[in-house]
């Protein structure tokens, strides 16, 4: 971290500050009321506590906030003089983010301190507009009186609130996740009525796919499969006005997966997919080809086609070995060798090898380590459960299960509760012994079943 970087710390807090129209005593005070409010009071006097913010904010040799006060500092500028929470892009918070960056905070510090606000702003369900920006909220409120507002500014912060809701996907719980996209949902709603400008609908149709796939997801997991299928409807109509076939192969796959889990038998999913995969084959993204390839090979193992499956893995390899040689995809899809290593697993514990299978799940669950990915990986965690089980290990099977039971309640997620019950019904010749009734213990503790 170079002096000029720091210093530049420094001058944002300062910024902030004299923004708000504090002086150093006033932000000493704020913070110390900040800290009676959140639970966490502070022993400091006033004047101790206005020398700590002299420090950070010094033109010759600023210093990092400790993690208290960083977490202090957080709670003071996420709530803005309007008395209303705000995260997102251009809000004092993330202006404060910034300025801890530049101090010399790690990445990973700064990503769990949002995340921690985030969780607070949806606590008691008041934060639904906490993601979106200052700007983007006014310009919103003008756009739904009169479409012929919408510019690309505000469409940029609408995709801004779509993609930081995604990137909470197992920090928070899937109802809050609800809540925080609720008025994207209804904005792009309103604005594809009618009366938005021509030249914006393709972006305002792209922000809306994305918005709705997402939105149908977290309904599902939320287990309102009514809501998910108008969702994903939505969202495949919306996305087949755009020029990029890769996006409603996207919506495919995901309404795909919750289909796989929402309703009987393996057919509808299956449609959905193969519909997936001709999306993707007329699209410009290899990487949505690859997924697309893939998920078809899971229906085919599903289904005991090993030659199918072996054949839409083969094509899903391809896929990704061309991708990673331009380098150029314009999806922002989620899916690498890692992430594939997983549908390999898939396929050898439907139709090949569990000693395999089991191999590919561990070399998968060990890459999946971001907080984002923390659902894939209980989901993951679970198949490799089901592989032991398989290699008559049942006593590790049941020590993975235990932190998959963890993942399922932090999250709510469908998924992986769903596999767990599975994977449960497999230990049953095993119920007598006490590795198995730890694990009931454990699942009716967390998740009451």
């Amino acid at each position: 971290m170079s002096t000029g970087d720091t210093l530049r710390g420094a001058a944002a807090l300062k910024t902030l500050r004299k923004a708000r129209g504090w002086s150093l005593a006033d932000t000493a005070r704020a913070l110390i009321d900040t800290a009676h409010r959140i639970g966490q009071p502070l022993d400091s006097s006033v004047p101790s506590v206005q020398r700590s913010v002299a420090r950070w904010e010094s033109a010759r040799c600023p210093v990092l906030p400790g993690d208290r006060y960083q977490l202090l500092l957080a709670h003071l500028y996420a709530r803005g003089a309007d008395g209303h929470v705000a995260l997102g892009p251009g809000s004092d918070f993330a202006e404060l983010l910034d300025a801890l960056a530049h101090l010399g905070e790690a990445d990973s510090r700064l990503s769990e301190l949002r995340a921690l606000l985030v969780r607070t702003a949806t606590d008691d369900g008041t934060g639904l507009l906490a993601l979106l920006a200052p700007t983007t909220r006014r310009s919103m409120a003008a756009a739904l009186t009169d479409p012929a507002r919408v510019d690309e500014a505000l469409l940029a912060g609408l995709m801004a609130a779509v993609d930081d809701v995604d990137s909470q996907v197992g920090s928070l719980p899937f109802a809050r996740l609800q809540l925080l996209l609720a008025p994207v949902i209804e904005s792009c709603r309103r604005l594809l009525s009618g009366g938005v400008p021509e030249p914006l609908l393709p972006e305002l149709r792209t922000v809306a796919t994305q918005a709705y796939a997402l939105a149908g997801r977290l309904a599902f997991e939320t287990r309102d499969d009514q809501a998910s299928r108008a969702l994903y409807a939505a969202g495949t109509a919306t996305a087949g006005q755009l020029d990029d076939r890769w996006r409603r192969a996207v919506v495919h796959m995901s309404h795909a997966l919750v289909t796989l889990y929402s309703t009987p038998g393996l057919e509808p999913a299956r449609q959905l997919v193969d519909a997936a995969v001709r999306g993707a084959r007329t699209g410009d993204s290899v990487r949505v080809r690859a997924r697309a390839h893939a998920l078809q090979a899971e229906i085919a193992a599903r289904s005991g086609s090993e030659r199918h499956a072996h054949t839409a893995l083969s094509l899903a390899r391809y896929d990704l070995d061309r991708e990673s040689n331009t380098d150029t995809d314009p999806s922002d899809t989620n899916f690498s060798a890692d992430h594939l290593r997983g549908f390999e697993g898939l396929c050898e514990l439907y139709v090949g090898d569990a000693a395999v299978a089991h191999d590919f799940f561990a070399r998968s669950v060990a890459a999946l380590g971001s907080a984002r990915e923390r659902v894939q990986r209980a989901i993951v965690s679970t198949d490799q459960a089901l592989a032991c089980i398989r290699l008559d290990a049942p006593e590790s099977a049941a020590t993975l299960l235990h932190s998959c039971v963890d993942a399922a309640a932090s999250t709510g997620g469908r998924v992986p509760a769903l596999r767990l019950r599975r994977a449960r019904k497999e230990l049953r010749p095993w119920r007598r012994e006490g590795f198995v009734a730890d694990l009931d213990d454990h699942l009716i503790d967390v998740l009451g079943s």
